[in-house]
């Protein structure tokens, strides 16, 4: 691996960052599945246990977030400096959506605790929509772009007062962060559906997922539209001199056809594993649907970072714009940090394991009345 050049491994941890990116979009069916609890869960016990169906995996989805801005920290640190430091109230606002998730689900069933059961479940609402809402928005900013500058000593500064929040007055971000919205909540109620025993829920999460998915297809066809037929941005392999090019995005994917074909085969398999459970009531359809994410939000992250295009425009100075190639650490930090990520198939074997150990039997009503630990 030392012997790869740097834009190899530019392109290498590009990759895995769109990888671990496109692994926490799936794993946001805790925060779609809390969203739908007063949907599906009519009474205290029914609510109980949608939550303590949802309690076993959200530690994986925050990892997942952190895992992907540290990734990103390390292979592109640039990035990080500027969007982290730059977009600070949206980055905060997310932070403190997720840190009210995990003291919802410590102290929901504390025994005399000061606010009751509902205020922490209204938190993890909260939690579900208003944080996956502004992450959507966030990751939207890679294809709009933000409003920084760096100067020549890599400095960057953000150029309006308000860091980050007038990317919500964007159609295209509002819109990706709906969509977003939308998935986790189909994702979560393809999950409450497999994994709860309760004949009256799963019949629910199906109602559930039949008018989520109504309301993310115009909106996934809006994103998707705009992301490939839209003005998107490259930049000169020799000079390194950026320019808007019309159709950019798609024009990638004719010249990569592989990522042509997995786009297409993910989007197949997230609308195949809706399609099995309302017409065939496959109780194993969210691994059509997460698979499917999988594979649908890795190519389109990572068709930002291939073909010579810029994955972060600058609204304020189109050549601040980032790229793998300007933003990246160097050649020594990304090799011994590649020779680290070679036991990540190690970790999601482990948290694959863990996951099987979890669901051999589905959760029900009675198991939670009789856990004394449960969420």
């Amino acid at each position: 691996m030392e012997t790869l050049s740097l834009y190899t491994l530019q392109t290498y941890w590009w990759l895995l960052v769109s990888i671990i990116g496109a692994l926490f979009v799936f794993m946001t069916f805790v925060q779609g599945g809390q969203t739908l609890l007063y949907a599906l869960g009519k009474t205290p016990d029914e609510r109980d246990v949608i939550i303590n169906s949802l309690g076993r995996k959200w530690e994986l989805t925050f990892t997942a977030l952190v895992m992907f801005g540290g990734a990103l920290f390390a292979a592109f640190p640039l990035f990080y400096a500027v969007s982290f430091g730059g977009a600070y109230y949206v980055w905060m606002a997310i932070l403190f959506c997720f840190i009210i998730q995990a003291v919802s689900y410590e102290y929901r069933k504390k025994p005399d605790n000061l606010f009751g059961e509902r205020f922490y479940e209204i938190m993890l609402f909260l939690n579900g929509s208003l944080g996956i809402f502004l992450i959507g928005a966030a990751l939207g900013t890679l294809y709009s772009g933000g409003n920084f500058i760096v100067d020549a000593m890599h400095l960057s500064h953000w150029t309006k007062q308000t860091y980050g929040l007038e990317a919500l007055l964007n159609p295209f971000n509002v819109a990706f962060g709906l969509m977003l919205v939308f998935l986790s909540r189909i994702q979560g109620a393809l999950y409450l559906y497999n994994n709860i025993a309760e004949e009256t829920i799963a019949q629910r999460a199906l109602h559930a997922l039949k008018i989520n998915t109504l309301l993310f297809l115009p909106l996934f066809l809006y994103v998707a539209g705009n992301m490939l037929f839209g003005t998107g941005y490259g930049y000169d392999p020799t000079t390194k001199v950026v320019t808007a090019e019309s159709m950019k995005l798609l024009h990638n994917l004719i010249a990569y056809p592989l990522l042509a074909i997995i786009l297409v085969t993910g989007i197949a398999a997230l609308l195949y594993g809706i399609y099995a459970a309302l017409f065939k009531q496959n109780k194993k359809a969210i691994w059509y649907s997460g698979i499917g994410t999988v594979l649908t939000i890795t190519v389109l992250l990572f068709n930002l970072g291939v073909n010579h295009t810029v994955y972060y425009p600058s609204l304020a100075d189109l050549q601040s714009s980032l790229t793998i190639e300007n933003s990246s650490g160097s050649h020594y930090t990304l090799f011994v940090m590649s020779i680290v990520s070679l036991l990540v198939p190690v970790v999601l074997g482990y948290i694959y394991a863990v996951w099987r150990s979890m669901d051999k039997t589905k959760i029900t009503i009675d198991e939670v009345k009789s856990d004394a630990h449960h969420y």
